[in-house]
């Protein structure tokens, strides 16, 4: 585990101070669990870039050709 040292201003600190305190966790758990949500949605995004551009509309047209052009079922309809 390391240190890190952060400025942040008081209203901020305040803030997460409340949060925390109403989680029942420490300032600690809650700044390394807002830095773990926001790493995921950056990580998830640059995956699902990624994988974006190796996709072929070739085979995803023939992929969607196969599918049955039928009713829904009542349970999903709308």
């Amino acid at each position: 585990m390391s240190t890190l040292s952060l400025r942040l201003p008081n209203s901020l600190h305040e803030q997460i101070r409340r949060l925390a305190k109403r989680e029942g966790i420490s300032i600690n758990q809650f700044v390394a669990s807002a830095a773990s949500e926001k790493m995921a949605a950056l990580l998830t995004e640059e995956y699902l870039e990624k994988r974006a551009k190796r996709a072929s509309q070739k085979k995803f047209l023939a992929m969607l050709n196969k599918v049955p052009d039928v009713p829904p079922e009542n349970h999903d309809r709308l």
